[in-house]
């Protein structure tokens, strides 16, 4: 029996990759509220919008991967709706459209609350996630995926959170963002990995048709250092106190990825690998936050 319509939908949504959405609001947040500044309104706008920024640009990924011949029967990762005849082209293409205005027309009230600049980075969201899969220098096709997704799920996402609780800049906010920035391109890197031998042939140059398959393992061990010094600096320079540590506690967890990116040579096996890190993200997104707010 098919899939319905809704669960599909809600399966193109890729839900399993949301916590690079929420994470950054979550971590943005709680440093607001650490600084006497959280402001929950404008944090769950934030919220929505993000959610809302980041299915859109997975339905747009749905979209211009079929368009562009890069979702072919040879696919070892999760299933995509539009080449599985599931949704059609022009119904991929109209949720893009439909679910970028709804992040727009809500991140309307943030601009109204917290200003100019809030419109700019917002723009700049919704049209960097359309060009990562489309347009006439995809990024995602041209090895610049990785940071695309540094900067707007780490660095924006975290800072611009900030932003709207406490309407204005923190460094604080900008040395977290690098932690969550980090894992949120783990996220992308398992998904190159498993899909290098697949993307080449596409013309989908990431890093791993680039560089080969072990420059993904360093640069997803990189990720995790990144993660892992960013406590520190904070406790050290910026007086947090050891309760900032407590993402270390996720640290086991890290090993055992980091053990499967380095020895699993079946690729459909690392789809379990990147819901696992997107886990990963979570709680370490969820320690950090309490550390920070402690």
């Amino acid at each position: 029996m098919p899939p319905s319509k809704l669960a599909t939908w809600i399966e193109a949504a890729r839900p399993k990759t949301l916590a690079a959405a929420f994470v950054p609001v979550l971590v943005g947040a709680a440093i607001a509220y650490n600084h006497d500044s959280f402001d929950w309104l404008p944090s769950t706008v934030a919220l929505l919008c993000a959610f809302l920024i980041q299915i859109g640009t997975n339905f747009a990924n749905d979209y211009f991967d079929f368009v562009k011949g890069a979702d072919t029967e040879d696919r070892v990762g999760f299933k995509r709706a539009t080449s599985e005849g599931l949704i059609s082209a022009d119904e991929m293409k109209m949720a893009t459209i439909y679910t970028m205005t709804m992040a727009f027309v809500l991140g309307l009230y943030l601009v109204w609350h917290a200003g100019w600049v809030i419109l700019a980075l917002g723009i700049a969201s919704l049209v960097f996630g359309v060009l990562y899969t489309g347009g006439p220098f995809p990024l995602g096709y041209n090895g610049l995926g990785d940071l695309f997704v540094f900067i707007f799920f780490g660095i924006v996402a975290v800072m611009g959170t900030y932003y709207v609780n406490a309407l204005e800049w923190s460094t604080d906010s900008f040395w977290s963002s690098l932690a969550i920035g980090a894992l949120s391109v783990n996220i992308l890197v398992v998904n190159n990995l498993r899909d290098v031998e697949q993307d080449g042939p596409a013309g989908k140059n990431t890093l791993g048709v680039l560089l080969g398959e072990s420059a993904l393992r360093w640069e997803y061990l990189l990720m995790i250092l990144v993660a892992a010094i960013i406590p520190c600096y904070m406790y050290v320079y910026l007086s947090y106190s050891l309760f900032i540590f407590l993402p270390y506690t996720t640290f086991p967890f890290a090993v055992y990825l980091l053990k499967v990116i380095w020895t699993e040579k079946e690729k459909p096996k690392l789809n379990k690998t990147l819901e696992q890190t997107a886990q990963f993200m979570t709680l370490f997104g969820i320690l950090f936050s309490a550390g920070i707010i402690i």
